[in-house]
């Protein structure tokens, strides 16, 4: 990675989130104050760096370049069999509506098509770069008649695809083609159908003047869906202009897609670009991470890069293949595990604009109640393991599929009950991390409520005098089990959250009492010689790639280490866990390198993932098994922020577990609990500086790494008190929009933040060979 020219020194205006203009900041910093230097952008330096590059015809969406707004996505690779180049069109909100077939059948995504770039030569090679700062595809496409230079963008501000080809002479004559895919569930291709249950009937493509032209694609429920396109020539410059609408019940998709094709095209590409790069420049600013292991850290920025290009707050939840779908047997969102994992990253690299789980919890609250058994839909609640977007699994509306939610002690439907406090615990990361308390009144509260109340039905003293579970199910190992630990963790979370949130809240809540008989009274976790078993019933005995007996360790932070016994439980169960070969798969490497994290063993960390790296990532970092999905490697930048900070239980961590190898490490604004950011410099082994501000005036407690003797400064250089916490952390009293700096007595280091230099080369993510 290219070292920068000088030494750059970054703003840490919190208000701003970094992203303040260079010129609005001072050239030099004080003690406490860092500031940037007009001639050096550390971002494009990282960014650039990141980017993927193509030297070879990538063949499969697993291979090829990727561009999306979290609503319209395109995954680019060679067509099939073809002398051609594919151009997928899919969009992240078109989906059937027949719910009796199901989420994965009626209310499944539906793929839309692909346009084909068709070349008049044979491809003979290419030179491809997705730039990430920029959010564009560039490059050429060589053949043995000439040329195609290309630059491609998902327009962020417009959600329109934009591909402009300007070829040479003997490549004037190529054409775009649309080819409009089978409007039926991906699933099909994987499992039998539904009794009952036909594909859509085919597209309509037609010409509809102006060199507008549109694939209509009507839907048996009502309503249809609609890719619209043009085509616009300036001087050599071809450009093709894509939207898609979609709309249900009533046919009004074919108006808008064409109104907005013939308006859109009337801009060049580089006037749609501005806004569009503005946008994804400021985004990157918000935050800043620097590793000197080069190939984690261009993936780590190629997963911001992908998290927002397929994730906003106003998006649909992430289906398990975000806004691109290929054929796959997961068409749906994915509860049990797949959505958690997908948004945990959005927290430390300070993105909450990306949260949609609390936006869509909060939105359709009310859909949920229909995905219950009838007898408790008054006072409980429960997500399905899928749904659509509108959180709709289907079931509910046919006797042959069953409702969504299982009922512990029956079986069918399988009794998975705790999905919905799981995605909760995102909701409270949320909060937590910007101590939001509308997101804790208007949404965590009240639905946790309703989730915890459905296991309160069920709860029954034993003759131990304990509180114990029906059989119910612990995604995804297989058979059902009484006091199933992933439901008796998330039970005690729920719990203790709830009455941690009435206190805040300043609720006198009736069940109070029950919520604390639940944490006095619940049985103990379930376990044996080899660790945390699945409940009490089913040891763990078998290949597992789920950690969903281990959650109380992460990432629910219920069990922590902190006596010898309990931090012996936690290594004994890990590595039970990934000791079984067969079924792990790459999020088993992920959880068990944040659970390594936890313990302190970056060591281990970095080991895990590089078992990721190696066994499942693919060429472009995307991932699959049996079809695409991407919650492994989003998951996997969360297991590099653990690495680099945590802060659960009150306590800001810096830098808990980082392997030997990484002296060297630069973090800005990350976003902790406690709505604080961090940044912090490490330089051949030693932990330099490390700066905290806070938004909400939160208790400030950090553990920040720095041997010896300390001095701790306040955004004008001025000394400020402190207390000593214990277990090398300190308490500082920080009002709301102060900061504090901490160094070792009598230094006064550069407050300088730059890209580190890495200790290896590294090839570039890509096909770049």
């Amino acid at each position: 990675m290219p070292s920068p020219s000088r030494r750059t020194v970054l703003a840490t205006g919190s208000a701003l989130g970094g992203a303040a203009l260079v010129g609005t900041l001072p050239v030099r910093a004080n003690a406490a104050t860092p500031a940037i230097t007009p001639d050096a952008d550390p971002w494009r330096t990282v960014l650039e760096d990141a980017d993927l590059v193509w030297r070879k015809m990538p063949t499969t969406w697993y291979e090829g370049p990727y561009l999306g707004n979290a609503h319209l996505g395109s995954g680019i690779y060679q067509e099939p069999g073809k002398n051609a180049v594919r151009f997928n069109i899919q969009h992240s909100e078109v989906q059937d509506h027949r719910p009796e077939f199901g989420s994965l059948f009626g209310l499944c995504r539906l793929p839309i098509g692909h346009f084909t770039l068709e070349p008049v030569g044979t491809i003979t090679g290419l030179d491809w770069r997705l730039k990430l700062r920029d959010a564009e595809l560039t490059g050429t496409l060589t053949t043995d008649r000439g040329t195609l230079t290309l630059r491609a963008q998902v327009n962020n501000a417009r959600s329109v695809l934009a591909v402009e080809v300007t070829p040479s002479a003997g490549e004037a004559a190529f054409r775009w083609v649309f080819h409009p895919a089978e409007a039926i569930s991906p699933r099909a291709a994987f499992k039998e159908l539904p009794e009952g249950y036909t594909g859509n009937p085919p597209a309509e493509v037609a010409a509809y003047g102006g060199g507008v032209s549109a694939s209509v694609q009507s839907l048996l429920s009502g309503g249809q869906h609609v890719t619209a396109w043009r085509e616009r020539t300036r001087g050599t410059n071809r450009t093709l202009y894509v939207d898609v609408e979609h709309s249900f019940p009533k046919a009004t998709a074919r108006d808008k897609a064409l109104a907005t094709v013939r308006a859109v095209s009337n801009l060049s590409y580089d006037a749609l670009a501005v806004p569009h790069r503005a946008w994804w420049h400021a985004y990157y600013r918000k935050s800043f991470l620097s590793v000197p292991d080069a190939r984690i850290q261009r993936f780590y920025w190629i997963q911001l890069y992908k998290i927002a290009s397929a994730a906003r707050r106003d998006a649909p939840v992430m289906a398990t293949s975000g806004p691109w779908i290929e054929p796959t047997p997961w068409p749906a969102t994915w509860w049990n595990l797949n959505v958690q994992l997908e948004y945990w990253l959005i927290h430390g690299s300070n993105h909450l604009e990306l949260d949609a789980v609390t936006r869509a919890l909060g939105e359709f609250r009310d859909n949920l109640t229909a995905e219950m058994a009838p007898a408790y839909r008054a006072d409980s609640l429960g997500i399905p393991r899928t749904t659509d977007i509108h959180l709709v699994n289907g079931g509910a509306t046919s006797t042959a599929q069953g409702y969504g939610v299982g009922v512990p002690g029956q079986d069918p439907p399988t009794p998975e009950v705790g999905n919905l406090t799981w995605a909760l615990h995102n909701v409270w990361l949320s909060y937590r991390h910007t101590m939001d308390e509308s997101i804790l009144r208007d949404v965590l509260y009240p639905l946790l409520r309703k989730a915890i109340t459905y296991y309160l039905h069920f709860l029954e003293p034993g003759a131990d005098g304990k509180l114990h579970l029906p059989a119910t199910f612990s995604p995804e190992y297989g058979g059902n089990t009484r006091d199933c630990n992933y439901d008796l963790m998330l039970l005690s979370w729920g719990c203790r959250t709830l009455l941690e949130s009435a206190e805040l809240l300043g609720i006198e809540d009736e069940l109070a009492p029950r919520w604390r008989e639940v944490l006095s009274k619940r049985v103990a976790y379930p376990t044996d010689a080899n660790g945390f078993m699945i409940g009490a019933d089913i040891p763990f005995a078998k290949s597992h790639r789920h950690y969903s007996h281990m959650l109380a360790v992460y990432p629910l932070y219920e069990l922590t280490g902190r006596t010898a016994d309990e931090r012996a439980l936690i290594e004994r169960s890990l590595a039970h866990w990934v000791g079984f070969e067969g079924a792990l798969q790459g999020y088993t490497f992920t959880g068990a390198a944040s659970m390594s994290a936890l313990l302190g063993k970056g060591e281990d960390a970095l080991k895990y993932l590089g078992e990721l790296m190696s066994r499942f990532i693919q060429a472009n970092t995307m991932y699959k098994e049996s079809g695409p999905v991407i919650e492994t490697p989003l998951s996997a930048a969360q297991s590099l922020h653990d690495m680099v900070c945590q802060s659960w239980g009150g306590i800001i961590r810096v830098f808990p577990a980082l392997p030997a190898a990484w002296a060297d490490l630069t973090v800005h604004d990350f976003r902790t609990q406690g709505a604080f950011l961090l940044s912090a410099v490490r330089e051949k082994g030693v932990t330099r500086w490390v700066r905290v501000v806070s938004e909400a005036g939160a208790p400030c407690v950090v553990r920040h790494g720095i041997a010896g003797a300390i001095e701790v400064r306040d955004g004008r250089g001025r000394r400020l008190s402190y207390e000593d916490a214990g277990d090398g952390a300190i308490k500082i009293g920080l009002r709301k929009g102060e900061s504090a700096l901490v160094t070792a007595a009598g230094e006064r280091p550069d407050l300088a933040i730059a890209p580190v230099t890495p200790n290896a080369e590294a090839p570039r993510w890509g096909m770049p060979a």
